[in-house]
């Protein structure tokens, strides 16, 4: 479906006709470019494959490919077959990462308490089966615990003033063999423990109301007795991996081209969350980047490209940091944009926006807005956003952005998120604006004589 170089042409012809903004395609595409550019520079849009995207998005998505999964791995190794076949020497880039994983059974009894109780579990809470009693023991504060002796008892907390992990841990260190939080404000609640850690001990949520229910309960009846139970959580070391295919500078010793030290790095993530294909999130946007490798190996240019897909985004970014924390003070110094693909296809999504984590311009954005003028007619607008893989290189001063449509499909995340939600139209639009950005300022055009 390559429709959209055809519009521009289209557009320009009409421009000689009319007054006005579409005039300035017609200058485009018939004054500032001889005709030997310019024909290159649609031939290099026109050899982007919507068809071939598609292919690796329906691969990819096959099954989910949570970050230290077998299926990752799986993913990992059709990346690297991919970039391979298109002539790169791929490197894979291994990484280590704590991983946690929720515990299937989560149960609350207590003696004598009528009310129904449905207990969720903290990220990073324990397996354990512990009998004791309920002691209430306010936030968990050192000074409120000191006087109390808390040897095999569950001690009942609210949540507030410090954090969970600062509870359980002082709570531990008393001698305590469970504990219950619960929330100081109405509504559901979720929380984290940060971090396994080998002195925390069986942990449970409740709401506000269970737990202000519960305190009640044991004021009026203090040898109340809880069992709770929790069956398997479990936090270990992992592995994942980032997927990098470099081109350098073309015909360096060609008098023509003269190599930049410039570096440009296109990057996507390859990994979904549980339970969720990923098709959109982020298949579409890792076939971008294999699709971008392929078109980009044959054209000349003066600045270093490097194609990556990230693993364990979904968990917190955890590849982009990693990439970005190893490079050397002079490779962060040569890097001058990053151009993050991120849920680039989904036909139910918005319109296209790039996100940048300051709302501000950059090169990225620069260059982005004025390729899909020249596509389009309109520059893509610049939003706040922060997360996605575009974040750590913009944290280490690098221009970077994140193009994604926006609002998101409503299967985001979910086990809906199918090839068959896939828009080619909007792959094909998205791939061809981040490569005329690309190639602008990588000056392919002045090679074409």
């Amino acid at each position: 479906m390559k429709y959209s170089i055809y519009k521009i042409v289209i557009t320009a012809i009409i421009g000689l006709c009319v007054i006005a903004p579409i005039a300035t395609f017609a200058t485009y595409y018939t004054n500032s470019q001889d005709e030997k550019s310019t024909n290159l520079e649609i031939n290099i849009l026109q050899s982007i494959d919507d068809d071939n995207m598609y292919k690796n998005i329906k691969s990819l998505s096959k099954k989910p490919r949570v970050a230290g999964t077998d299926q990752e791995d799986e993913a990992v190794g059709y990346i690297k077959k991919q970039f391979d076949s298109y002539g790169y020497k791929t490197e894979v880039q291994t990484f280590t990462f704590n991983d946690y994983t929720a515990p299937h059974t989560i149960e609350l009894t207590l003696d004598g308490f009528i009310h129904i109780v449905d207990p969720s579990a903290l990220e990073y809470s324990v397996s354990g089966h512990v009998v004791g009693e309920v002691i209430p023991a306010g936030l968990g504060k050192v000074k409120e615990l000191q006087h109390l002796d808390l040897t095999g008892k569950i001690v009942l907390l609210k949540r507030g003033e410090i954090s969970f992990k600062e509870k359980m841990l002082n709570a531990a260190k008393k001698g305590a063999a469970g504990v219950i939080f619960y929330n100081n404000a109405p509504g559901d609640i979720m929380g984290s423990l940060g971090e396994a850690n080998d002195s925390f001990i069986p942990a449970v949520l409740l709401t506000q109301a269970e737990g202000e229910k519960l305190v009640k309960q044991v004021k009026n009846n203090p040898d109340t007795q809880a069992t709770l139970n929790i069956e398997g959580a479990k936090s270990i070391t992992n592995i994942s991996h980032n997927v990098i295919a470099t081109k350098k500078p073309s015909n360096q010793n060609n008098s023509k081209i003269k190599a930049k030290h410039d570096i440009i790095v296109i990057s996507a993530h390859h990994d979904s969350v549980a339970g969720a294909p990923g098709a959109n999130d982020n298949a579409s946007g890792t076939a971008m980047t294999l699709e971008l490798a392929r078109v980009f190996k044959t054209i000349p240019s003066d600045t270093e490209i490097r194609f990556i897909t990230f693993g364990a985004e979904e968990l917190g970014l955890l590849g982009s940091n990693h990439y970005v924390e190893q490079l050397s003070a002079n490779e962060i110094g040569r890097i001058i944009a990053n151009f993050n693909l991120d849920m680039v296809g989904s036909k139910d999504a918005g319109k296209l926006n790039l996100q940048t984590i300051d709302d501000k311009p950059n090169l990225v954005t620069e260059l982005t807005q004025a390729a899909s003028i020249k596509l389009n007619g309109k520059p893509t607008p610049v939003n706040q956003g922060d997360r996605s893989d575009h974040v750590p290189f913009a944290k280490a001063g690098i221009p970077a952005a994140l193009f994604i449509h926006n609002p998101a499909e409503p299967w985001y995340h979910k086990p809906e998120d199918k090839i068959d939600k896939i828009s080619k139209a909007k792959l094909q639009d998205v791939a061809e604006i981040v490569t005329l950005a690309i190639m602008n300022q990588t000056r392919v055009e002045q090679y074409a004589k």
